[in-house]
Formats: structure tokens, sequence, C-alpha cells
């Protein structure tokens, strides 16, 4: 297994502090975003180190430098000075993320009316966090079929063990995960075995429990 090599700097908190050319709203921010993260692979290195890059920069403005720091590790990304603004991939591939995609520009418009204040609050409250990025996670049963479960970095295995009962009709208590050889306890979350898309977790269904 290839380790990661070159500088490499712990990801720092700081966000870049950035002026617009005219003030922009929240929705217009993220069509910027949506347009980079859709375009950026078409230039240059790997799709998958885009994707975590992608899901690293929204960990940070969750504040969840932990859950940022674990997606760059796992993809064995380098940051030669702390900072996704600018980083490099294993086989030496370089990327670079423009501000806006790692922090709002500091004349953002805010809704003005109350109004629309308050519809976006209990919209808020309806749907689920932001930082919540799903993905379909891939699962093998030892019965021979394959599936894909919806997941985020987030999840732990006894949540996902419960989808599992709900989407197969497979007990909880028959179910016993592995990854890479290894037994996935209950309170694993995916980021703490640096499960990804397109990675396959395995899934001994035991016949009497």
């Amino acid at each position: 297994m290839s380790s990661c090599k070159a500088r490499n700097e712990p990801l720092k908190k700081e966000r870049p502090k950035w002026k617009s050319e005219y003030p922009m709203t929240e929705g217009q921010l993220r069509s910027k975003r949506d347009e980079f993260w859709d375009t950026a692979p078409a230039f240059d290195g790997r799709k998958e180190i885009w994707d975590a890059l992608r899901a690293a920069a929204l960990a940070l403005e969750c504040n969840d430098l932990e859950l940022a720091q674990a997606i760059v590790d796992g993809a064995c990304i380098t940051l030669p000075h702390g900072s996704l603004t600018e980083s490099y991939d294993e086989l030496g591939n370089r990327y670079q993320l423009p501000a806006y995609t790692l922090a709002p520009p500091i004349n953002l418009i805010n809704e003005t009316s109350s109004e629309s204040k308050q519809s976006e609050g209990t919209q808020k409250q309806a749907q689920p966090p932001v930082c919540r990025e799903e993905f379909q996670l891939r699962v093998r049963l030892s019965t021979g079929k394959d599936l894909r479960l919806t997941a985020s970095l987030a999840d732990s295995i006894a949540v996902l063990k419960k989808q599992l009962e709900k989407q197969e009709d497979i007990e909880v208590i028959r179910q016993r995960w592995f990854f890479s050889g290894k037994l996935l306890t209950d309170k694993t979350r995916l980021q703490d075995a640096k499960i990804q898309k397109d990675y396959v977790v395995q899934v001994i269904v035991n016949v009497n429990p």
C-alpha cells in the first residue's frame, strides 16, 4: 500500500477571507460552487480525489476539522500548507481550490425580509443538517447478494444495520459487518474505518442468531 509522501501539514481551521466582485446571495454562491465541482474533474487530476476534496471542504465549512482531516488522510492527499487551497495526490497531481469553494465572501447578502428568514429557519429545522453528504455504500452479503445503502461518513455501523434490516428484512442480531478483514463494531463510524464511496463492506448473515 503506498504511503503519502512529500511535505504534509495537518489541516488548519482557518478559512480564506475573500470579497466577491459583486455582493452575492447564498444561492448564487452555491451555484458557483456546484459549477466548479462539476467541471473541475474534466480539467486534470483524478475524480475520486476531487470528490474527497469536495467532501473535506464541506466538512470544514461545518467546522468538523476531524472529519475533514480523516477524508484527506483516507484519500492520501498531501497538503503542503495545511490548506485545501493547494494539495497533491500520491501520484503528484496538483489540485487547487478557489477561495469561494472553502468560505463565503465577506460581502455575502443575507435574506433581508424577516419572512424569508423565518421560512428559511423552518426549512432548516425540517431538513437534515447540511453537513451530511450522502453516498451509496456498497454492501456484499454472505448470501451472495450485492446491494447499496444510502450512507454518510458520520453514520455508525449500528445505524446502517438497522437500515439493512429495514431494506432486506435481515434482523440486526443476525448481521456481522466486516471491512478489510476486520469486524466493525456498532459504534464504529464509516469515517473511523476510512470507508468511502466505492469501497465494499462484507456482511456475514447468520442463519441462527
